[in-house]
């Protein structure tokens, strides 16, 4: 070990201590407005930000502009065909809080279909990248090489007001995501169909295009529209979310800021749930050893799994009190499409035994599932197996909410996000930690 790996390492060891126990006593002793334990925690719960796209109520689930997801799927226009809205729909309502008409969505549609061409260098970059680089390093790159195509980056190296900022910075998100469902497509058919890649249909929506880029056929359009709709915005506190906001806080454009924030999905704690929950699944499925198990096997089975140390994944939530709204959309999507595929009946039968089984356990906050205990297996039923490509598809949805709100952002003026640190000596100033307390705590 090298002296300042071994110093470094003799610090850590001594340092960790008085975190621990700043947690563990001092959590609720306010510095300034926040707690200790908020500023030590990542600021979990801290209002400090603001957004009008949407909002996590505890009790109803996401609302998209006031309205729940039940709400917001029956009030936008539908494809003809179709059980679930255009994306198209889903954006001019995200960014303009009006239920679009069908003229209006139409124009939309024929926008993105004019912007949708993928230019020929990003293909070149993905095809430069070794072929087992992760889909989420794929995407993101793709994104940040479109950079130099940036309108606001030319406006704003011309010279332009403040109070204009919104208008390029709306043509850069529009353009971007014209393209990620296309982009997303080729990465998935570069790596694991052969290489062999499908040509975009004129005269499908952003959602059903998405499905045939993909080779999937019908009903995969309408998962499309709902997974999008369902991933695209969960107030604006989450990692993807105000990573993508943080940065355009510079006035970096949208494809820095997006990148960063599909950087920030990437991460095992965030957007990897899904894929997380489907493989524990899987090996929840081999361990009953039959398919005629009941819900009484299947409790033994949970009470296993939280006896012996471990969590059931797709449960519980940050702020949700109940049911993930998201969870039951795709579970009626289930239930009409395949109420017979074996994961989703396994999923079904933990649905019913697992919040009563987490309630008398007494560790879970929230016993109710949220939306990644369901969102894997619909990929799985229809083909798209390859699950370290289920984080694209979140981050395609993703960007749809994000880059509404940072067009907001530059409309309203919101300055670059810069809060203050505190060291750890005056959160134990504050807590009223004395230096013989942390000499006993060293030792």
């Amino acid at each position: 070990m090298s002296t300042l790996k071994e110093t470094l390492y003799k610090k850590i060891e001594q340092h960790r201590p008085r975190t621990t126990r700043l947690l563990k006593d001092y959590a609720d002793t306010k510095v300034g407005e926040v707690t200790i334990g908020q500023a030590i925690g990542g600021a979990r719960g801290v209002r400090c930000l603001v957004t009008d796209i949407s909002y996590l109520d505890p009790h109803e689930g996401i609302r998209f502009r006031g309205k729940t997801i039940p709400e917001t799927f029956a009030a936008l226009p539908k494809p003809a065909g179709s059980d679930y809205p255009t994306v198209e729909a889903f954006w001019f309502y995200l960014l303009t809080g009006d239920v679009p008409t069908k003229k209006q969505v139409d124009e939309v549609v024929e926008d993105w279909k004019a912007r949708r061409q993928v230019p020929h260098y990003v293909i070149d970059v993905l095809r430069a990248m070794p072929r087992d680089t992760h889909p989420m390093t794929l995407f993101s790159a793709a994104i940040l090489a479109m950079q130099r195509e940036s309108m606001f980056v030319k406006r704003y190296n011309e010279g332009m007001s403040k109070m204009d900022y919104w208008d390029p910075m709306l043509e850069d998100c529009t353009t971007l995501l014209a393209r990620l469902p296309s982009i997303g497509a080729y990465i998935y058919r570069m790596k694991y169909k052969a290489d062999t890649h499908i040509a975009p249909n004129p005269d499908l929506d952003w959602g059903g295009n998405f499905a045939h880029e993909m080779g999937i056929p019908a009903p995969y359009d309408d998962v499309a529209r709902m997974y999008f709709i369902l991933h695209s915005d969960h107030e604006s506190g989450n990692v993807s979310a105000h990573t993508t906001h943080l940065v355009a806080s510079a006035l970096s454009d949208c494809y820095y800021a997006l990148s960063a924030g599909i950087n920030g999905l990437a991460g095992p704690l965030h957007g990897l749930a899904n894929q997380e929950v489907l493989s524990w699944t899987m090996k929840f499925l081999d361990q009953l050893g039959k398919e005629d198990y009941t819900e009484e096997d299947v409790s033994k089975a949970l009470w296993d799994t939280l006896n012996s140390g471990q969590v059931v994944p797709g449960y519980g939530h940050a702020v949700l009190r109940k049911t993930d709204p998201r969870y039951t959309a795709q579970r009626e999507f289930c239930l009409k499409h395949l109420p017979d595929f074996p994961l989703f009946k396994l999923i079904s039968t933990i649905y019913k035994v697992a919040p009563g089984i987490l309630q008398e356990h007494g560790k879970a906050k929230n016993p109710w599932p949220n939306v990644d205990a369901q969102s894997g297996v619909i990929q799985w039923y229809y083909g798209l197996t390859e699950w370290d490509f289920y984080t694209v598809l979140f981050g395609i949805g993703r960007a749809l909410g994000v880059l509404a709100n940072i067009t907001w952002d530059r409309a309203l003026g919101y300055p670059i996000e810069r809060p203050k640190s505190v060291t750890t000596t005056m959160l134990e100033e504050v807590a009223g930690v004395t230096s013989a307390e942390l000499a006993g705590a060293a030792k």
